[in-house]
């Protein structure tokens, strides 16, 4: 079951014809947003088993699926005769954050005529797991729409979902009728739910199809400048380690910076133990450097087990970021770890070249996850 998340996109093309079915699915380090198309499958219960069999029955899934961080109203069965839109994803992610606005907008513009969206949050982290958590990140990020906690993956695999963003077009009358893997298509899959509405009877046209835009943490990627993957710090999926000696695994090491770091490529310095999942910052004073090609750079990061902030600094080339400091930072690149979720470090607001990025931690037991770039 490969669960992908890129930072570019998780391209997926499929196609369907007659009995047969190729699926292709790849990260994308082109990381131009080519996107997946979004088909409208008239004759799902006539497409093979596996992998998409398990989808023509997909409010069935749903109705047994549990539990619900945020519950339908009148309960899943009441999604018998609705247009439903179901929505893999991961509150961390940042490909996942950046299809929010969209999801959001349907929700509000459709919802009195018979538009439901329903989340399923799939985790990818382990404090991902924890309803708390997903309950402050959706509140945090504006997901008022029934949300479905999947911990164990049992709707992911009854969809057979491939990846964050997962989006399943779903007709009045319980059929698949679209899906794709990865961002972008958006103006296209509102055509899509437009007409599924209009199908069952629920005409749209009085509603304006007006612009949606992302702000913040949430705006889309800039595509043309992006040139850095995502970059795992656990040493399971670590690559582009720097440092001299290399990770040390699921022990205390102390490292220092390289004498030259390449592009996509990032190093530590003081002292850190390096787990499968995520490093974790063991004395006062340690950093992390990366070297990308992005407009955007984001890091997920963990709070210290004691609960208190950790205060942290960002620097740009050397240098405070002033009017390139992302949203989680100030102009002179001060911020604090306090949840465990995704912080936007950097948003450049000129031209975009090869630039170094070095986080500073003040205090030792935070957890640094993953880099991605937008």
């Amino acid at each position: 079951m490969p669960k992908l998340r890129s930072t570019g996109v998780i391209a997926t093309s499929i196609l369907v014809a007659a009995a047969t079915t190729a699926f292709c699915c790849a990260e994308a380090l082109g990381l131009a947003p080519a996107g997946s198309e979004i088909f409208d499958l008239r004759e799902v219960a006539a497409l093979p088993s596996p992998p998409f069999g398990a989808i023509t029955r997909p409010i069935d899934v749903l109705e047994n699926a549990k539990p619900w961080i945020t519950p339908v109203p009148g309960g899943p069965q009441s999604l018998r005769g609705k247009v439903v839109i179901v929505n893999f994803w991961t509150y961390s992610c940042i490909n996942s954050i950046r299809a929010l606005p969209y999801l959001r907008a349907w929700s509000e513009r459709y919802a009195d005529k018979g538009l439901v969206v329903v989340g399923v949050h799939a985790p990818e982290f382990q404090f991902e797991h924890e309803p708390a958590n997903i309950r402050l990140a959706a509140n945090r990020l504006g997901v008022r729409y029934p949300n479905l906690q999947d911990n164990d993956y049992a709707v992911w695999q009854d969809f057979a979902n491939e990846g964050w963003p997962g989006f399943y077009f779903i007709d009045a009358k319980g059929r698949v009728r679209g899906y794709r893997i990865g961002e972008g298509d958006y103006a296209q899959s509102e055509q899509l739910i437009r007409k599924l509405l209009a199908e069952a009877g629920h005409d749209p046209a009085d509603i304006p199809v007006t612009p949606i835009t992302g702000q913040g943490v949430e705006a889309e990627a800039d595509w043309a400048d992006l040139r850095s993957p995502e970059a795992y710090l656990g040493y399971a999926k670590a690559q582009g380690f720097s440092s001299p000696g290399g990770l040390v695994r699921d022990a205390p090491g102390i490292y220092s910076p390289a004498d030259r770091l390449p592009l996509n490529r990032w190093d530590l310095s003081g002292d850190w133990t390096a787990g499968r999942e995520f490093t974790t910052l063991d004395t006062p004073g340690g950093s992390i450097r990366f070297r990308f090609h992005a407009r955007d750079a984001h890091l997920v990061l963990g709070g210290a087990p004691d609960g208190e902030p950790v205060r942290f600094r960002v620097l740009l080339d050397s240098e405070a970021p002033g009017a390139n400091h992302g949203s989680d930072i100030d102009a002179q690149g001060w911020g604090e770890v306090g949840e465990d979720r995704l912080y936007q470090l950097i948003r450049q607001s000129g031209p975009i070249g090869d630039r170094t990025v070095t986080i500073e931690f003040s205090r030792p037991g935070v957890r640094a996850y993953v880099f991605t770039f937008g």
